[in-house]
């Protein structure tokens, strides 16, 4: 077993290492050099090479947990040695082969960074320092878990405020809280002071909220029924107050990326409705988005194009039928596919709205490629929701009022039908569930939904253009609703969160925040499958304990059955 054990620290040591060489050839390393994390002291790059050498010493500890304190720090230490002997033998390899010829990113500024400036002469301090960086992490593994969990805190919330420090100073523009910006933050990163306040203040918080939630818990649990729902309201209304001030707090930027999300949660209810309620995979969910932002552009726009000049809540209205009758008309030939078959029909469906918009024969109607322009803001009672401040509210109480109905859904007849019918459409069958009134009405409600937020897109940008209802639309509202929880209400709202506003916040680094996107995804479904929020349903599925027989029992069962 001990053999093995260290095989698995080689093993652990070169897949950690790989790593290392994969993102400093991608550009990533180089990219985020450029950003100082605490000026004068660490930049990005080099701080991510030291997450990577404590990912190592980490993984490697834990393999030797209950072996004793030497030997998971020797461990921790020789993967983290191997680790760095990767990007130290890339180094050697680039003073004698032109790798650059060969890999875009093999770039002299990159062999810098990975050697401190050094060449060749830093190789053996390559290895030490990784070496080094990864018995501290396998030390951290050794820590009592509550000041580990206070140091993992400060380190995290040190590195969040370091790579989006544009965002945070952004947030901290104003007259009163200019004084924390210029304690925290230099032109170009984090004071030494103001590291060190991010990272102590953080752990103290994190500390105090595991002192304080159970003797928290046990005083609400003590309280009367009556006093537990007066303090449910409270803190409902609490809520709902917090959310309606925000937009004063955050500025444009940052309600923008919350309208944003707030249409991605709209379309995740609708999609939820037909993939986690109804089982019904709908990859083509765009084409509703579509339906609603263009029968509001029709309806509202100054152009020539225009079909009426309707106010936005009018057409809205509108649209929602629309949406309704779109819905149950993309169900009625597809009613008796199933499976990966539906996922495909679904998927040429959203094709077709795109494309018919794009056509030359509907342009006169739809404006082509051209699209709808000039599409007015809404007025209600002579208050205009022109910018992302404002139609911050339309976005929040459209998606209470979804968020309402469809929990109601969830909790109805309705719902339970739904629910029969993704276990087993044929027992839903056989227990008297008309098949296809419940799917009609999955599409249509979920269209419905898709529609509103649709709506709110054709304001908030302004014009309507057929590219911005591409398929990657539905396969990102499919994501957020698996990564949120399969059939979950709050999963889509943090889903949406997760996968639509850190994007949006990370756009600063281009390309590469889809690299750090797709490598959480894959985290995700590994260590998380069930989500982040998953239903109690879902959880059941995906951690149920199925009872190990013992082999001898199973034997004298088999036998005297037989």
């Amino acid at each position: 077993m001990k053999p093995q054990r260290w095989r698995q620290t080689v093993r652990t040591g070169l897949l950690w290492g790989a790593g290392a060489v994969f993102i400093s050839l991608v550009g990533l390393v180089e990219a985020l050099q450029q950003r100082q994390i605490i000026t004068g002291v660490i930049s990005g790059g080099h701080l991510l090479l030291l997450v990577v050498a404590l990912g190592a010493g980490i993984s490697a500890a834990r393999k030797h947990a209950g072996t004793g304190t030497v030997r998971q720090l020797a461990a921790a230490a020789l993967a983290g040695a191997i680790t760095g002997l990767l990007p130290a033998i890339l180094v050697a390899l680039s003073t004698v082969v032109n790798l650059r010829s060969m890999l875009v990113g093999a770039t002299p500024q990159l062999f810098a960074v990975l050697s401190f400036a050094r060449g060749t002469d830093a190789l053996p301090w390559i290895v030490l320092v990784v070496a080094g960086v990864s018995a501290l992490g396998g030390a951290l593994t050794l820590l009592p878990g509550e000041v580990r969990s206070l140091v993992t805190t400060g380190i995290s919330t040190l590195l969040v405020v370091g790579l989006m420090q544009e965002q945070v100073q952004l947030l901290l523009q104003t007259e009163r809280t200019a004084r924390i910006r210029e304690v925290l933050f230099t032109f170009d990163g984090l004071t030494v002071r103001g590291a060190v306040l991010v990272a102590v203040v953080s752990a103290g918080f994190s500390s105090a909220w595991h002192r304080q939630r159970p003797k928290a818990t046990r005083r609400v649990a003590g309280l009367a029924p009556e006093q537990r729902k007066a303090l449910r309201i409270v803190g409902f209304v609490a809520a709902v107050g917090a959310i309606l001030i925000l937009p004063l707090f955050v500025g444009p930027f940052f309600s923008q990326v919350l309208v944003l999300v707030g249409l991605y949660t709209l379309m995740g209810l609708g999609l939820n409705l037909e993939v986690g309620f109804a089982g019904l995979l709908d990859i083509g969910f765009v084409a509703f988005f579509a339906v609603g932002a263009y029968t509001v552009g029709l309806l509202t726009t100054g152009s020539e194009i225009a079909v009426a000049h309707l106010s936005w809540w009018t057409a809205t209205l509108i649209a929602v039928v629309v949406s309704l009758i779109s819905g149950v008309f993309f169900g009625l030939p597809i009613l008796g596919i199933r499976g990966d078959y539906l996922a495909i029909a679904t998927l040429g469906f959203g094709e077709i709205i795109r494309l018919l918009v794009l056509s030359d024969f509907l342009r006169p109607w739809l404006g082509g490629s051209q699209g709808v322009l000039t599409i007015p803001k809404p007025v209600l009672f002579g208050f205009e929701f022109r910018g992302p401040e404002q139609l911050f509210f339309i976005t929040v109480g459209a998606s209470a009022l979804i968020a309402f109905v469809a929990a109601r859904l969830r909790d109805s007849r309705l719902g339970r039908a739904w629910m029969a019918m993704r276990e087993d459409e044929d027992v839903a069958q056989a227990m008297g569930i008309n098949l296809i009134n419940v799917k009609l009405l999955a599409y249509g409600i979920g269209a419905v939904f898709a529609g509103v937020s649709g709506a709110i897109f054709a304001v908030m940008v302004g014009s309507v253009f057929p590219h911005s209802f591409s398929v990657l639309v539905s396969i990102n509202v499919l994501a957020l609703i698996i990564v949120g929880g399969m059939g979950s209400l709050p999963g889509v709202v943090v889903g949406s969160l997760f996968l639509v506003g850190l994007p949006e916040l990370l756009r600063e680094f281009s390309d590469f925040r889809f690299l750090v996107y797709g490598a959480a995804l894959m985290a995700m479904m590994v260590l998380r499958p069930e989500g982040l929020w998953p239903s109690a349903t879902r959880r059941r599925e995906l951690h149920e304990e199925v009872p190990r027989i013992p082999e001898g029992e199973m034997v004298e069962a088999q036998e005297g059955h037989v």
